[in-house]
C-alpha cells in the first residue's frame, strides 16, 4: 500500500486541532489560575474575620511577617513569629510561638486548618515566659464564618505544660493526646445558641495541679451550654456571666474517666450561682472506690475535718485517747462507709457505688468528701 505525503489541507487542519488543544489548556490554567486566586482572598479575608472576632472578645493576634501560597490545589497562610496578647484575663497575658501555618482547601475556603508550631511561651506582658508548652502535633479546625461559626476543633499529640518558676521548671501537664471539639447544636450564633463541647484524653497526667492527678488518666467529657443569647465575640467571663442571669445551666450528658484500677461514669446537670461558681450535682457511678479514695487522701482530710474534731473531741472527755482511736477507725473504714452511703451499681460488669458529687459554695464534694474549691467561672 502506497503512502501518499499529507496535503496542505490536511496539515491546516492538524495545526487548528494543536492550536485549539492548546488554547484550551492555556484557558484552564488561566481559569483555574484565577479561582485559586479569588478562593485566596476569600481565605485570607476570612482569616482576617477570624482575627478581627477574637479582638473584639479580647484576644489580639499578629504575626511577624504573612505569606500566602499552597498553589494550586490549596491556600496556605504561613504566620511567621505568631503572638498573641489576652486582654480579657485579670493579668494580661502575651503568647508566643514560632509560627502558624493556616490552610484552606480550594473548594471550601470556609474551613480553615492551622497547624501550630511549638514551643510555645506564656507570660505577661514584656516579662519573662512562666509557662511553656510543646507537642509533636498541634492542629486546629473551625467551619463556618467568623459571623456564623459552626464547629472548632484543638488537638495535639504529645502535649506538655511546664511552669517555669525562677530557674526550676515544674511539669503541669503531659498527654498522648487531647483533642477539644465544640459545636453549635441547635440554634444560631445570633440567636440563642445551644454549644456542645468535648474533650477526649488519653494517658494525661497533672502532676502539677494535684497529686491524685499524677497517675495517668483516659477521659471523654461531653457537656451542653444552654441559655447563652447569642454567640457575639466576647470574653467567656462574660459569657457565663450571661448564662447565669438567664438561669442558663450545663448538661454533663457524659463523662467516663478510667485511672488504673478505678473507672468512673457521671452526669447531671450544673448551673452558676451569683459568684460565678458551680452549683449543682451530679450522679457518680465508680468502680474501684479505694485506689481512688487513697489517691486524694481522703482518708485524712476526713481524719482531720471540722466534724471530725468535735465528735473526737467528745470522745476524749469519755475517754482520753477515744478521739484518737476513733480518727483511725474512721480514715479505715471510709471506702466502707461511704459504700454505705451510696447505692450499689455496676459498671462494666463490676462491682461499683453510686454517690453524689456535689458542687456548693466553690467546693467539690463527693458524698461526705470534701475534693477541694472550684474556680469562679465570672
Amino acid at each position: 500500500m502506497v503512502r501518499h505525503p499529507p496535503t496542505l489541507q490536511s496539515r491546516r487542519r492538524t495545526g487548528r486541532r494543536y492550536t485549539i488543544v492548546l488554547f484550551i489548556v492555556f484557558a484552564l490554567i488561566a481559569g483555574w489560575a484565577w479561582a485559586w486566586r479569588y478562593a485566596a482572598a476569600e481565605a485570607e479575608t476570612a482569616v482576617e474575620g477570624w482575627r478581627a472576632r477574637e479582638a473584639a472578645a479580647g484576644r489580639g493576634y499578629s504575626c511577624g511577617a504573612q505569606s500566602v501560597g499552597g498553589f494550586p490545589f490549596r491556600i496556605e497562610v504561613n504566620c511567621d513569629r505568631a503572638s498573641a496578647i489576652l486582654r480579657s484575663n485579670q493579668t494580661p497575658l502575651e503568647i508566643k510561638a514560632p509560627g502558624i501555618v493556616v490552610q484552606a482547601q480550594l473548594y471550601r475556603p470556609d474551613r480553615l486548618t492551622s497547624e501550630f508550631i511549638g514551643p510555645l511561651t506564656i507570660a505577661e506582658p514584656g516579662q519573662r515566659p512562666i509557662f511553656t508548652a510543646n507537642w509533636t502535633f498541634g492542629q486546629s479546625t473551625v467551619t463556618g464564618t467568623p459571623r456564623a461559626p459552626e464547629t472548632a476543633a484543638l488537638i495535639f499529640d504529645r502535649p506538655t505544660v511546664d511552669r517555669i518558676n525562677n530557674s526550676k521548671t515544674e511539669n503541669l501537664l503531659s498527654a498522648k493526646r487531647i483533642e477539644i471539639r465544640g459545636r453549635i447544636a441547635a440554634g444560631s450564633a445570633a440567636d440563642h445558641p445551644v454549644i456542645e463541647v468535648s474533650l477526649h484524653a488519653e494517658r494525661a497526667s497533672a502532676p502539677g495541679l494535684h497529686p491524685a492527678a499524677q497517675p495517668p488518666i483516659d477521659a471523654d467529657v461531653t457537656l451542653v451550654l444552654r441559655g447563652l443569647t447569642d454567640y457575639a465575640p466576647k470574653p467567656w467571663p462574660v459569657r457565663f456571666r450571661e448564662l447565669q442571669a438567664a438561669g442558663g445551666r450545663i448538661d454533663i450528658t457524659q463523662v467516663r474517666l478510667r485511672q488504673g484500677n478505678t473507672l468512673a461514669v457521671a452526669e447531671g446537670s450544673l448551673s452558676l450561682d451569683g459568684k460565678g461558681q458551680l452549683a449543682g450535682e451530679l450522679h457518680v457511678t465508680v468502680a474501684g472506690l479505694e485506689p481512688f479514695l487513697a489517691a486524694i487522701g481522703a482518708a485524712k482530710t476526713v481524719q482531720k475535718s471540722h466534724g471530725m474534731d468535735k465528735f473526737a473531741g467528745m470522745l476524749d472527755r469519755l475517754a482520753p485517747g477515744l478521739g484518737d482511736v476513733a480518727r483511725q477507725q474512721a480514715g479505715a473504714n471510709l471506702g466502707l462507709g461511704i459504700k454505705m452511703l451510696g447505692q450499689p451499681a455496676t459498671l462494666d460488669g463490676r462491682e461499683a457505688v453510686t454517690l453524689p458529687l456535689r458542687f456548693t459554695d466553690g467546693t467539690a464534694y463527693l458524698g461526705p468528701i470534701p475534693l477541694g474549691s472550684t474556680p469562679a467561672l465570672f
